[in-house]
């Protein structure tokens, strides 16, 4: 598993990103992921938790 190091500008980007109303549901969700990998989740956890396909 690669590993994902995020800056923490990059990081706040990605949740402000993620919780915006005006962002689109697929770039939502895709910051939802980096984040959950960069927390150290393996793939298959973080599909599991949004409820995705890995």
């Amino acid at each position: 598993m690669a590993v994902v190091t995020l800056t923490d500008e990059e990081r706040a980007t990605l949740v402000r990103w993620s919780r915006r109303a005006t962002s689109s549901q697929a770039l939502a969700q895709r910051c939802r992921i980096v984040l959950g990998c960069a927390e150290g989740k393996s793939n298959q956890d973080v599909a599991a938790e949004w409820g995705i396909w890995p």
